[in-house]
């Protein structure tokens, strides 16, 4: 009874310590962006970044973002043809994928693409002292290391979620249209009908927060990675998990946000159709 109690004691202390190193982490990540703000040289560290995360990642972006409207029009189709409404496809799919799929799916694959390489790569440079010499010049890790990677993250989740959501729609198209036959005006009349800034607004703004999420989880694994090549590789698979559970739990209690919002100021002062 003593062990377990103790064993009990020394995993809470354990997830505390863990909890505290990430909440410092954070808050300098914070700061040192801030402080970084007016500094361009700091900036242009962001730019092959910005390239590694967006440019590199578009076209799997295309792919799974075509995929999922396919997917959708071909699970939906038959319904909404046995009560005589295929058109309305082309609305569903869009609130569907703006508003629900697009952000989650953008921010799932650049955790699985982008994250998992941010967390080998500054883990190896963990590893082998290159973030302690770092500290030996003077120059902050932090801000040279890890600001980069977040705000690459930050700004191109959105910009992919853009891609994912127009090609989800697009990809509906193809069946819906092409291959079922059904008017192409009638199907993009809906879309624009049936999605609205509201849609589009909050599916940025849960980019933002995948982004950010994404980039500090990776970071934080990167700095604070075990020895050796098995503590590089339990780290990366450890932040591909964390940042996997963090965009779930960040997407419920935004969309509870969201939801909360919409029905406190109404349906009328919120959703402005796009067409």
């Amino acid at each position: 009874m003593t062990h377990a109690v103790q064993q009990l004691g020394a995993g809470v202390l354990t997830a505390l310590e863990h909890f505290g190193r990430a909440a410092v982490f954070c808050t300098q990540v914070g700061r040192w962006m801030v402080a970084d703000l007016p500094n361009l040289r700091r900036w242009r560290l962001a730019l092959p970044q910005l390239y590694d995360v967006g440019t590199r990642s578009i076209p799997v972006i295309i792919v799974i973002g075509a995929f999922i409207g396919m997917m959708l029009a071909v699970e939906l189709y038959e319904q909404f043809r046995a009560v005589g409404q295929e058109a309305w496809l082309g609305g569903v799919i869009g609130v569907s994928v703006v508003g629900h799929l697009g952000p989650v799916m953008a921010a799932m694959i650049l955790a699985g693409r982008v994250g998992g390489a941010f967390t080998a790569e500054l883990g190896t440079m963990n590893v082998t002292e290159q973030i302690d010499a770092l500290r030996v010049m003077a120059a902050e890790p932090i801000s040279y290391l890890a600001v980069p990677r977040v705000v690459a993250c930050v700004i191109m989740v959105p910009v992919l979620t853009i891609f994912s959501d127009v090609l989800g729609v697009f990809g509906g198209w193809l069946i819906t249209v092409v291959v079922h036959g059904v008017n192409s005006h009638d199907y993009w009349a809906f879309a624009a009908s049936f999605v609205t800034l509201w849609d589009i607004g909050v599916g940025l703004v849960k980019a933002l927060f995948f982004g950010l999420a994404i980039g500090l989880v990776s970071c934080y694994k990167g700095f604070h990675c075990g020895r050796g090549a098995r503590g590089v590789g339990r780290a990366t698979t450890e932040a591909f998990v964390v940042s996997f559970i963090a965009i779930i739990v960040l997407n419920f209690f935004l969309a509870k946000f969201a939801t909360d919002l919409h029905a406190l100021f109404g349906a009328s002062s919120l959703r402005v159709p796009m067409g």
